[in-house]
């Protein structure tokens, strides 16, 4: 199996705070890697590293065998690499439709003047945004609120929405920050089975949590961080039976996996 993304000693300060230290791990071609760790263990630092929100202080970024250290996020989006957030990111005065064809657009808008000169083009591409907008409205179970404005919908709904928005652009490989944050037992085990429909697909997926049940249930492997160091990767049954993870983060009372 080869590896699409790499992280290779990924290292970053604020000021005094060191948030993330010497960061490794890789992501191979068609699994869902986790991470793991409790709140301030650096979990947010890294996917915005890795997902050209901010620039490392140390260390590289390889995504699809290409150094994207730095890269910005929008480029990296157009490189196949998109990632999602804690909070819903979504056009609340816009409907459900208008969002997923918004995530398209990067796929879809090809320059205002190639736009101008090639408009047959242009419009056989959005004729296929808007296919795959129907598809994705019908394999997130949203296809009943393609009219409602998205402001309007329950959250759950919401953090649907906006995975179906990042699958709109075709991704490689979705970085998810929190998709189960705020999401009831039912709610979070719904997204992670659409996470594996996903990922079924081919898209590779890396997700960040702190719910280790939402992880165990969906990851091949788990990395888990400790004060931005990673403190051990593994499988889930090895990461929840590690007592070095029960002592330093699951607890001294839990029972392993």
């Amino acid at each position: 199996m080869s590896v699409l993304l790499e992280v290779d000693g990924l290292s970053k300060s604020f000021h005094a705070l060191r948030a993330v230290t010497d960061l490794r791990f890789a992501v191979n071609d068609g699994e869902v890697l986790g991470m793991i760790g409790p709140n301030g263990a650096g979990k947010t630092t890294a996917v915005n590293l890795v997902s050209g929100t901010i620039k490392p202080d140390e260390g590289r970024v390889r995504f699809n065998g290409k150094d994207v250290t730095g890269v910005p996020t929008h480029r990296l989006v157009s490189m196949g690499l998109v990632r999602t957030f804690q909070s819903t990111t979504i056009y609340a005065e816009r409907t459900v439709w208008q969002n997923v064809m918004r995530g398209s657009f990067t796929r879809s808008y090809r320059g205002f003047w190639s736009t101008i000169a090639s408009s047959s083009l242009h419009r056989a591409a959005l004729r296929s945004s808007a296919k795959r907008a129907e598809h994705l409205l019908s394999e997130l179970n949203l296809k009943e609120f393609r009219d409602v404005l998205a402001g309007s919908l329950p959250y759950g709904r919401q953090k649907a929405l906006g995975l179906a928005i990042a699958l709109a652009s075709e991704p490689k490989m979705i970085l998810l920050d929190e998709p189960a944050a705020g999401l009831s037992s039912e709610e979070a085990d719904r997204v992670a089975d659409v996470i594996k429909d996903i990922n079924g697909t081919g898209v590779t997926i890396m997700v960040i949590d702190h719910n280790m049940r939402f992880i165990a249930r969906l990851c091949d492997r788990v990395v888990v961080l400790h004060h931005g160091a990673e403190l051990c990767i593994g499988t889930p049954a090895e990461v929840t039976s590690n007592p070095v993870v029960i002592e330093a983060y699951l607890g001294s009372e839990h029972e392993p996996a």
